[in-house]
């Protein structure tokens, strides 16, 4: 048993890649597949950066001090083509400088079908991981997160920038050939590409090819939830771990958005899950 708080899944990139679960303590996920796992939350939630208790959490788990001092809950980080650093203005110069006044990559990956996202750094597979993706392709190199953003921007004219969650869940997605897709780019986008400052394409690409622990996805696309409210619990057998997601048969948890929750995780007996199972 754990208790403490929620923090998002960490995973090492083996095949299948391998999920820990944090709160107070850590527990390995790919052991607990097909076992009856139940989330209670203790109605208490504190701020992922200062610690302090709030009662509403902000910017996918801050109190609401830290979201409006904090540069990494500024507007900016979900859409890096505000970067406002060259401005002087950046809420925290040295965070930025460290997080997106650096290298970045851009990249093409396949969750619930082709999309094109961005990551810090030279390597993409962790956040293909961290967001569920099942292949990825990196496509090009940019000096800063700025940089990457306008480039990313210019390709979500054509390649969608977002995933549905309910394909990732359910596993819906098909397989893609990523470097068709890449290629298949119109040559008036290709051109207007080559004229941003800071970017490079990639000319040597590998699709990377991801394996994550899934007994079975998720029947329905629906999302379980812990809130005052709402639920307190989540239970169910665990079916598979995908993204940030616990797959359930009735639905899927997201870990990430509950950081900061102060939580009892336990591995439970059959009689329980097959008991809240009768309800759907």
């Amino acid at each position: 048993m754990l208790e403490g708080s929620l923090r998002k899944l960490s995973f090492t990139a083996e095949r299948p890649i391998r999920y820990v679960l944090h709160a107070g303590g850590s527990l390995p996920l790919n052991p607990c597949l097909g076992e009856g796992l139940r989330i209670t939350w203790l109605g208490e939630t504190r701020c992922e950066h200062c610690g302090t208790r709030t009662p509403k959490r902000y910017g996918g788990g801050y109190c609401y001090r830290c979201f409006k001092t904090l540069a990494r809950c500024d507007l900016c980080v979900v859409s890096p083509t505000r970067c406002h650093y060259h401005l002087g203005t950046c809420r925290e110069p040295e965070w930025g400088e460290a997080h997106c006044m650096v290298p970045h990559t851009v990249y093409l990956a396949n969750s619930s079908g082709a999309k094109v996202g961005l990551t810090r750094g030279s390597t993409a597979v962790p956040r293909w991981i961290e967001q569920g993706a099942t292949q990825g392709l990196s496509i090009a190199r940019a000096t800063t997160r700025r940089a990457a953003g306008e480039l990313e921007a210019l390709l979500a004219e054509r390649i969608p920038d977002k995933t549905d969650w309910r394909a990732l869940v359910t596993g819906r997605a098909k397989p893609l050939d990523l470097a068709a897709v890449a290629d298949g780019l119109p040559e008036r986008l290709r051109d207007r590409a080559s004229q941003l400052s800071g970017v490079e394409w990639l000319e040597a690409r590998e699709t990377a090819d991801l394996q994550y622990p899934i007994m079975r996805y998720s029947r329905r696309p629906l999302r379980l939830t812990l809130a005052e409210d709402g639920d307190r619990v989540v239970e169910g057998r665990l079916r598979g771990v995908i993204g940030q997601y616990l797959l359930f048969d009735h639905g899927a948890f997201h870990v990430a958005a509950h950081t900061g929750c102060a939580v009892r995780v336990e591995r439970v007996g059959d009689d329980v899950v097959e008991r809240q199972m009768d309800l759907f």
